[in-house]
């Protein structure tokens, strides 16, 4: 999964947008078609354990049983996933995922989506914990 900067994003906007007033939407088509997200038959999986997520699926299961997240839930789970051990801080979990300032809401809001996702996560109480708690800080994906 490649993350981008706010920059990045803003930038890749606007390309797509100067890009497709330029050229028919065929032509924006064939352009991109080269690409794997064009491919229906690839799809961006992570397995770690019991542990599986399909981003274009939208799909989280433990042991083979879905799960059940919501969209925020999913977003943080994915995210921290697809970067196994690497810190995000609050603000850029919020940037990230929320993709809003993170003065308009509180690491409460980050903490309440954590736990609720680490309750759903934990079927059994040996599971293990896949995210880890990274004290005044953030979280990471922890590898069991």
């Amino acid at each position: 999964m490649l993350l981008l900067t706010k920059t990045q994003r803003q930038e890749l906007a606007h390309f797509l947008l100067e890009y497709s007033e330029t050229t028919d939407a065929c032509s924006l088509y064939q352009h991109f078609s080269r690409y794997a997200w064009q491919d229906s038959n690839l799809l961006t999986e992570i397995q770690e354990g019991d542990l599986y997520l399909c981003l274009e699926q939208r799909l989280v299961t433990v042991r083979e049983q879905e799960i059940c997240l919501t969209v925020k839930e999913f977003d943080i789970l994915f995210l921290l996933a697809s970067n196994p051990k690497r810190v995000f801080t609050y603000e850029l979990i919020m940037d990230l995922v929320w993709k809003e300032d993170y003065t308009y809401y509180s690491r409460k809001a980050i903490n309440n989506h954590i736990y609720n996702l680490r309750k759903k996560l934990k079927i059994d109480p040996g599971d293990p914990d896949y995210i880890k708690s990274v004290t005044g800080i953030g979280y990471k994906f922890s590898l069991p």
